[in-house]
């Protein structure tokens, strides 16, 4: 198939107008004028020391709210979990994702290494005998 050039011309427009809305369709924000349910109840099972808890929100399909469960997530020294939550703004709403931010009350505690005693060279618990062979005994003399 053979293509003149007038419809190259228009092909590459088309194709270069297309290219230059997709960023544009990118920064869309889509407002909802139906609010949320409110929130489900979930309980929250126990969780591993490292771990705090993302609690479920409702989605947007594009037709109605969803739920989506909450979850265990990774602790972050030094930050608290904001969830999901949504925010009128006039008649509509506006999903904003859950993030970490900065716990202004956190206290970093570092873990403390037990000290050697300096007066602890040798094994106590060794069954060969008092300071394993390294200097003088009691019974050595110059």
């Amino acid at each position: 198939m053979i293509i003149s050039p007038p419809l190259k011309k228009i092909m590459l427009a088309i194709v270069l107008a297309g290219a230059a809305a997709a960023p544009a369709l990118a920064q869309v924000s889509i407002n909802i004028n139906l609010a949320p349910p409110a929130p489900q109840y979930e309980a929250v099972p126990v969780l591993a020391p490292a771990q705090v808890w993302a609690p479920g929100y409702w989605a947007w399909t594009g037709e109605r709210h969803v739920w989506v469960r909450g979850h265990a997530i990774q602790k972050r020294d030094g930050y608290r979990w904001a969830p999901d939550r949504w925010e009128q703004r006039g008649n509509a709403y506006y999903r904003q994702p859950g993030t970490w931010v900065r716990d202004a009350n956190y206290v970093y505690v570092k873990d403390k290494k037990p000290k050697k005693d300096k007066h602890d060279k040798y094994d106590k618990h060794d069954d060969k005998g008092h300071g394993k062979g390294h200097g003088k005994s009691h019974g050595d003399h110059d």
